[in-house]
């Protein structure tokens, strides 16, 4: 059930990050794909964002995972980005399985930590660049089925 959703401007993609966010369980992996300056923080900050984060959204490009707990959001979310990862084993070096107990993962640069799209919970996005705006290709897990934005 892959759909592809235009996302002309930062207003689309904060449109589409809250859909997800509206919809999205513990458990669940946002999986974004695309190339450098893609978009993928941009929408992971807007998933934050309508998930009721107020305050800034940092890219973890540097520290790799960033937590974000209730009540500030309303449910625990983990947002990590795996670019600088040499190996899938290291993001069990990371302690990631115990930052996803009871959260929601978004992950940039998925297939550096070993990829999560055999996952049911995973929703995977791929962004790329299309003119001056971009273009989401989106394919649900079967957990997303019935639920996907």
């Amino acid at each position: 059930m892959k759909r592809t959703i235009d996302l002309p401007d930062e207003g689309a993609t904060a449109l589409l990050g809250a859909r997800i966010a509206a919809v999205l369980q513990p458990g669940d992996v946002v999986a974004l794909t695309g190339g450098l300056g893609a978009g993928k923080t941009t929408l992971a900050r807007a998933i934050i964002a309508a998930a009721g984060h107020a305050g800034e959204v940092p890219s973890p490009t540097f520290t790799i995972v960033e937590t974000y707990d209730p009540p500030a959001v309303r449910l625990p979310l983990v947002h990590a980005d795996f670019y600088r990862l040499r190996h899938p084993d290291e993001a069990a070096e990371l302690g990631l399985d115990d930052y996803r107990a009871g959260a929601a993962l978004i992950a940039e640069w998925p297939d550096h930590a070993g990829g999560f799209t055999h996952e049911p919970a995973c929703l995977a996005i791929h962004i790329e660049s299309v003119g001056e705006g971009r273009r989401a290709i989106v394919e649900p897990g079967a957990d997303w089925h019935g639920r996907c934005p």
